[in-house]
């Protein structure tokens, strides 16, 4: 076991951000971390570094307590913040060194790994450039150059990819999938739920500082009441043709916007057959169809009444 964290508490006058709060890392798993705005994700992940104080609980990280002066643990973690923490002045190449140098003090050997790390990291050919000449894409993979290059067995990643280019978004979930494959146990945020379902192996949702629910993405999708999802592309329909497709017993939710109807079953109902019959009966024309099995983010409405990414702009938001 990486990280075991017993019946933490963590309070800021009257709001508590933890509330007895229990969890696990095992060894060699990507362990995704989600939950929205003031669920206590940031909080427990300070508190796991020994970042910030909490008023009660246990923490041991590869089997130790950990506090402020672990510096044994310490030297084998590595961590990348979703604000970009690098030294303007400084190259590619000397801020790699300088982060690595924190935790290696061989030159011969740090020299080495830095150069592993921008290939990593697919940064050659910009080893002399400072960060405000970079592009946002491989300012991020700087940002993990930096927080890997002295080679850590667990890292903590809290958004890496916000704002990149899909091409580096690729680039950046494939490094993390390969440091997993060498043996870094990680610990990923993020609220691009593909990225989570992609790559996670197991995930907790939290919310209001409790665990609310934790498993593989399989197990997550197995608690909620949702079936398949079907889209139809409807250009006319009416109220009451709206009306019936709602008292249609397997039908969970239906909802009409910008020409696509969505229709959403109950679990183990499989109704497209259905409601083809349905259009047929009704002479009612549709386009394209679309269907889908829940997803993560349909997980994690369900269970808290709310959207980790804004479907109106498409971007994530931020806890």
């Amino acid at each position: 076991m990486i990280i075991r964290v017993k019946e933490l508490v963590k309070r800021y006058g009257d709001l508590q951000a933890l509330d007895n709060l229990s969890f696990n890392v095992q060894k060699g798993e990507i362990f995704g971390l989600l939950g929205p705005n003031g669920s206590g994700k940031t909080t427990a992940i300070n508190c796991i570094l020994s970042l910030l104080k909490y008023d009660k609980g246990e923490i041991e990280v590869f089997g130790k307590p950990m506090s402020p002066d672990s510096y044994s643990s310490k030297r084998k973690i590595g961590v990348v913040m979703q604000e970009v923490a690098v030294f303007e002045v400084l190259t590619v190449r000397e801020n790699i060194d300088y982060f690595c140098g924190l935790y290696v003090q061989d030159a011969e050997r740090r020299k080495h790994l830095v150069q592993e790390a921008i290939e990593f990291t697919g940064l050659e050919g910009f080893e002399n450039f400072v960060p405000k000449k970079l592009s946002g894409g491989l300012l991020r993979r700087l940002n993990i150059a930096c927080g890997i290059a002295h080679k850590p067995e667990l890292i903590f990643m809290d958004e890496p990819t916000v704002a990149v280019d899909p091409q580096s978004r690729h680039r950046i979930l494939e490094g993390i999938c390969e440091l997993n494959r060498q043996g870094a146990t990680i610990i990923y945020t993020s609220h691009y739920m593909e990225e989570v379902e992609q790559i996670c192996s197991r995930i907790m949702i939290l919310d209001h500082g409790k665990e609310i629910a934790s498993g593989s993405k399989e197990a997550l999708k197995a608690m909620i009441d949702l079936g398949e999802k079907n889209s139809f592309e409807v250009y006319d329909i009416s109220d009451e043709q709206l009306m019936k497709l709602r008292n249609i017993p397997e039908v969970a939710e239906v909802s009409y916007r910008d020409n696509m109807l969505l229709i959403k079953s109950h679990k183990g109902s499989n109704i497209l057959e259905r409601l083809l019959s349905f259009f047929k009966q009704e002479s009612l024309p549709f386009g394209r169809i679309y269907s889908e099995q829940p997803t993560l983010n349909d997980v994690f409405l369900e269970m808290t009444g709310r959207e980790l990414r804004d479907k109106a702009t498409g971007q994530g938001v931020q806890t």
